[in-house]
């Protein structure tokens, strides 16, 4: 598999994404949790949304419970708390798992594209991957990386469409 394209995932309400109906967008691919230290994070991922979604960014959530058990709660439950604290109006798919052998497919090929620091692991929740609108991945962002210091590699992005 040589781009994001090529994958498809559960969306939150149960229903089937294609990578392949993002084709020549920019995406913003975000590992998400409800109750960490990185959930305001959501504010600033959504303002991104709003402000680049009508020149070609999607950003896209997938919720995941493998760190400190962060997102304990249903698909129903995420999706209801991102809405309801954050406003989070970009997709969100159904929770996953982003190491390990059940990881989902998209994270097994994000992580070969583009390795952490120490480790190819993700190490915790909000970890970020930038994709072009060629489905390849651009960069990774640690957890700690605030949506907003992304910005101009997303408009770079953008403006590479």
């Amino acid at each position: 598999m040589s781009t994001i394209y090529d994958f498809t995932a559960e969306r939150m309400d149960g229903s089937s994404q294609a990578f392949l109906d993002c084709q020549g967008k920019v995406l913003l691919i975000v590992n998400t949790a409800s109750k960490c230290g990185f959930t305001p994070q959501f504010e600033g991922l959504e303002l991104l949304y709003q402000q680049y979604k009508d020149q070609g960014l999607v950003v896209i959530g997938f919720p995941c419970n493998q760190f400190g058990s962060q997102d304990p709660g249903s698909n129903d439950e995420i999706g209801a708390f991102c809405q309801k604290n954050y406003g989070v109006s970009f997709p969100m798919m159904a929770k996953v798992e982003v190491n390990g052998e059940d990881a989902h497919p998209i994270y097994e090929w994000l992580k070969e594209q583009k390795g952490g620091v120490l480790t190819n692991g993700i190490k915790w929740n909000f970890t970020k991957f930038l994709i072009g609108s060629n489905g390849q991945v651009i960069d990774r962002y640690a957890p700690t990386t605030k949506p907003e210091a992304i910005k101009n590699d997303i408009e770079q992005a953008l403006a590479n469409k």
